[in-house]
């Protein structure tokens, strides 16, 4: 799910421990219930969040998980949006359909190849291991690469004549 190309959508509902807490992680929008808890558990079992670990690591950086795996307690939503851990909250499951809805309405507004791409880019930034000067020069060269694209080309070209890209399915 991290480095899945496309945009990953998840609606968490009751708890989510461990193992789930790690698949919340990898998403890239998590709606949750109201009444979800998340927990990094495995230390009430004298064990490590060795596998999920990274994937929270970038989430929510180091001294949130740090404390998480600590403490391995459950957190509620209002705690879990407050740390990036939830993107969004809906009162009750019947919700989820029309929030999820939402978000993939958002997400075809921009172009496919951009959502790909974009997180192609932040999994590159986790994995880069040159310097910042070879990082700035792969950057540059991605933005000349995206606007050089039909896709590109196309989003620039609407944002110009003020009309909806061709992607865009609300033309």
């Amino acid at each position: 799910l991290w480095s899945h190309p496309c945009f990953t959508i998840g609606a968490v509902q009751g708890v989510a421990l461990g193992g789930g807490a790690g698949l919340i992680a990898c998403l890239d929008h998590v709606i949750g219930e109201s009444r979800t808890k998340i927990a990094l558990s495995e230390g009430k079992l004298g064990i490590l969040p060795a596998v999920i670990g990274p994937y929270v690591y970038r989430r929510l950086g180091s001294a949130q998980t740090r404390r998480l795996a600590m403490l391995a307690k459950r957190i509620g939503v209002e705690e879990a949006l407050r740390l990036g851990m939830i993107d969004e909250r809906v009162e009750s499951p019947e919700q989820f359909s029309e929030a999820i809805q939402g978000v993939v309405t958002e997400v075809l507004t921009t172009g496919p190849s951009a959502v790909a791409e974009a997180k192609h880019l932040v999994l590159q930034f986790d994995r880069w291991k040159g310097s910042d000067e070879e990082l700035r020069q792969w950057t540059l060269d991605k933005t000349s690469e995206m606007r050089g694209s039909s896709e590109g080309q196309e989003g620039l070209s609407s944002f110009i004549e003020r009309r909806p890209p061709a992607w865009n399915s609300e033309d």
